[in-house]
């Protein structure tokens, strides 16, 4: 089996999938921990990207981090929301140890979000 990843993100607060949030994917580097952007999708209607975020031809083992603008997708909600938001970027770095597919999903509301390895 090829590594791949996907995310799924779900607004808690409305008990929703978070639709139009922008989503980043970094890969860390080993030698001096630099961020490289691999790309930026934005969830769908399901709350899930319209493609693998890291699909198994571009998988690699290694540090990632996904970068969850989540400020922007409760702004588009709320536009009259006290400013600066409690939560604005969510970044998740996490490793890739195996050939196998990561699911990190987060679930958010305004004053708090949480994450797991889903499958």
């Amino acid at each position: 089996m090829s590594g791949y990843l996907t995310t799924h993100v779900l607004d808690t607060a409305l008990g929703c999938p978070a639709e139009g949030m922008s989503i980043d994917l970094y890969r860390i580097a080993e030698e001096d921990g630099e961020k490289r952007l691999l790309k930026t999708l934005v969830t769908n209607s399901d709350g899930r990207t319209d493609e693998q975020i890291l699909p198994a031809s571009e998988f690699e083992i290694g540090t990632y981090e996904l970068v969850f603008h989540a400020g922007s997708y409760l702004d588009s909600l709320d536009p009259n929301a006290d400013q600066p938001r409690f939560l604005d970027v969510i970044p998740i770095r996490f490793g890739m140890s195996e050939e196998s597919h990561y699911h990190v999903p987060l679930l958010i509301s305004p004053f708090g979000y949480s994450t797991y390895r889903g499958s």
